[in-house]
């Protein structure tokens, strides 16, 4: 009979850990939290020292049961969940749900679910760190005060189903800035004048660009200031005034944190950050692989910390002399000095082993597990490679009193990015033929004035909110893919082609806590509370003078917004549909699956109707709107809003481009259109934005 119990958070995690540890010890799952602060109340007492009350969360008795009945069998109870804040509230909790205060009970963290990590965490035990408990507890705290004094307004002020958050309450003032500064935004112009040049004996032409007169940099600013320009250069020669050769040297990425992982998933694999955070779970958790049995692959995935373990660097610097090279290694990186931050006892999120090569797996995993395996891999490998290097030379050119210049790079050294490279650094080399010399006699082909007007702030997407909020301090690993989700859920934003848009119900939520609550969506405010509860974690605040000093505040606020604000009304969305039972425009409601279609007459007509997304292409069977659908079980597809009737369907969304060879419609695959009849197989690159205007 087992002697040790072994208590993790996720059922996932009982298979991978149980076959590295014997026959002495029972792994059983806690299934997250056990205790929480009651629904029906405040959870606290701010007239009694703000005392928390606990209770076992509704459906939890059975699993406590059946857990204190496999503490009573052993000697020995190990507390496994996870190795952050919450992690250690939840071994907290059990603690007492379990009533463990007579039995041998130690705490014990891994950062990856292998053989070495978890057997090493058994030799290593320690006790519950409160001040990490009383650092969940104090967010959590100050998390319920928002919530549950402010959503109630909401109710009352504007409609019931609305809730207030103290960090997805910074997001949304975030985005809805941003939205300000969109629409204030005035263009102004400006114009780029370049020139294509010949060497002599050179059959590639030289694109150079206007840089200024012989004394300084100038800018050109109206179509004036080009009409000059032409009319001082024109008829001149074009001389090659000086050749700069340099070298250039690009240093490797970071591995990634929470925050990186998942910025650069969005970007590259078009994943939700709540997506991403739910397939490295998996990636963590366990996953079963041929011949290795059920094995975790990443490192634990909440983490804002870069460092990496002497035994991990060691491990993936052989790996890289072996695979491409010693010239590729880069020495082993020294540990950071004493006093850095407990978060830091996290590691960056690495595979738990670099041998563990995504190809070689990529059989066992689904498509879009393989895919951000694949990405973490690539990050790591690279980011303990060499830099790339780059020759680089630039010219300036010389016609009449004015510059021109042109540069070009060529690559010495891939380095790293034999490995990886990052979205935004994808280059081809611009190389100049041959050798230009100093003094050279450059023919002049063409001339091209091009008129521009300067772009307003981007939209926001999931991947730059992710690092707004991290650039600013709001919120922690954990919290960036629940507070987007929550302000989607909430219908306060919604997304389109990737970006983030304001609704009118988020606007006027926004306003109410700006003119009610400034504080509390105040940006420098919220950072500031999130390093008093790192004070909290590291020892030097105590969790209750944060509270102690925040809910008076909030109380009086509350108790002021009611009596001072006005109701607000938010009109429903009209449609396009018209109601068949009455004639009525219909408008789009929310409910508990989604949007739907109802007659705004009700109670009169009590029409309704599933809402269809249009996605602006027509059906080619039947010419009717196609709209994005769902199966039953969840997978989006594309179909004919007149099914049954009309039975066309297909998983990529149509492109609305018919394909020149057979006529049949252009999906879009990624980056490609491709033709729906797979027999054909016509490809094309799907353009870009930039190239569409």
């Amino acid at each position: 009979m087992a002697k040790y119990l072994v208590i993790v958070e996720s059922p996932a995690k009982i298979k991978t850990i149980k076959k590295f540890l014997g026959s002495n010890y029972e792994v059983v799952a806690s299934q997250g939290h056990v205790r929480d602060l009651p629904k029906s109340q405040l959870g606290f007492d701010p007239d009694n020292g703000y005392e928390v009350k606990y209770i076992t969360i509704r459906g939890k008795g059975d699993l406590l049961a059946s857990l204190r009945k496999e503490v009573k069998k052993a000697e020995k109870i190990y507390l496994a969940t996870d190795p952050d804040r919450e992690g250690e509230a939840i071994s907290w909790h059990l603690y007492y749900a379990l009533k463990l205060e007579n039995k041998k009970v130690y705490r014990i963290t891994f950062n990856e679910i292998t053989k070495n990590a978890v057997k090493e965490s058994l030799k290593n035990p320690r006790e519950i760190n409160l001040n990490l408990v009383d650092a969940q507890q104090a967010r959590r705290v100050l998390d319920r005060m928002v919530g549950y004094r402010i959503s109630p307004l909401l109710w009352a002020k504007i409609k019931r189903g609305l809730s207030a958050g103290r960090v997805q309450s910074v997001a949304l003032r975030i985005i809805c800035d941003r939205e300000d500064e969109i629409n204030a935004f005035i263009p102004e112009e400006y114009w780029s004048l370049d020139v294509l040049l010949k060497a002599e004996g050179e059959k590639k032409s030289i694109h150079a660009k206007y840089y200024g007169t012989s004394d300084e940099k100038k800018a050109l600013t109206c179509k004036e200031d080009v009409d000059k320009v032409l009319s001082e250069i024109e008829g001149a020669s074009y001389v090659v005034k000086e050749v700069k050769k340099g070298e250039r040297v690009k240093k490797a990425p970071l591995p990634f944190t929470t925050s990186t992982l998942q910025q650069e998933a969005s970007k590259v694999l078009n994943f939700s950050t709540q997506k991403t955070m739910r397939l490295a779970q998996q990636l963590y958790e366990g996953v079963d692989i041929k011949g290795e049995g059920t094995v975790g692959l990443i490192t634990y995935l909440r983490t804002d910390s870069t460092r990496i373990s002497e035994e991990a660097q060691q491990n993936v610097r052989t790996f890289i002399a072996d695979e491409y090279g010693e010239e590729y290694t880069v020495e082993l990186a020294e540990d950071k000095k004493k006093g850095q931050k407990i978060q830091d006892a996290h590691e960056a999120i690495r595979p738990t082993d670099p041998r563990r090569i995504p190809i070689k797996i990529k059989e066992q995993l689904p498509r879009d597990l393989f895919r951000l395996y694949q990405l973490i891999w690539k990050r790591f490998v690279a980011s303990c490679m060499q830099p790339a290097k780059y020759e680089t030379t630039s010219v300036k050119i010389q016609a009449g009193g004015h510059i021109f210049t042109t540069a070009a790079s060529k690559m010495l050294f891939d380095g790293f990015m034999s490995v990886y490279v990052q979205e935004e650094e994808k280059e081809e080399e611009n190389l100049l033929t041959g050798e230009l010399e100093k003094g050279a006699e450059l023919a002049h082909l063409s001339t091209e004035p091009k008129q521009h007007f300067t772009q307003p702030p981007a939209h926001f997407n999931e991947a730059s909110l992710v690092r707004a909020l991290e650039e600013l301090g709001i919120g922690r690993p954990s919290t960036y893919a629940p507070t987007i989700t929550t302000i989607l859920a909430r219908r306060y934003i919604v997304k389109e082609n990737k970006n983030i848009y304001v609704t009118e119900l988020g606007e006027v939520v926004n306003n109410m806590m700006k003119e009610a609550f400034p504080t509390i969506v105040d940006v420098n405010f919220t950072a500031n509370m999130e390093a008093l509860l790192d004070g909290v974690e590291e020892g030097s605040v105590k969790w209750k003078t944060i509270v102690e000093n925040f809910y008076p505040d909030l109380d009086e606020a509350v108790k002021n917004a009611e009596k001072e604000l006005s109701e607000v009304t938010i009109a429903d969305e009209v449609s396009e549909e018209i109601c068949e039972l009455c004639g009525r425009q219909m408008v789009i409601k929310y409910g508990p699956h989604g949007r739907f279609l109802a007659c705004p007459g009700f109670p009169e007509c009590r029409n309704t109707k599933p809402y269809y997304e249009k996605i602006g292409v027509s059906c080619p069977k039947c010419g009717k709107d196609i709209v994005l659908k769902k199966t039953k079980k969840g997978r989006k597809y594309f179909g004919c809003i007149d099914n049954p009737d009309c039975d066309f369907m297909v998983w990529q969304k149509p492109s609305g481009k018919n394909c020149p060879e057979c006529g049949s419609m252009l999906v879009e695959k990624g980056s490609k259109l491709v033709c729906m009849d797979e027999q054909c197989g016509y490809v094309e690159n799907k353009k870009n934005d930039a190239e569409k205007q």
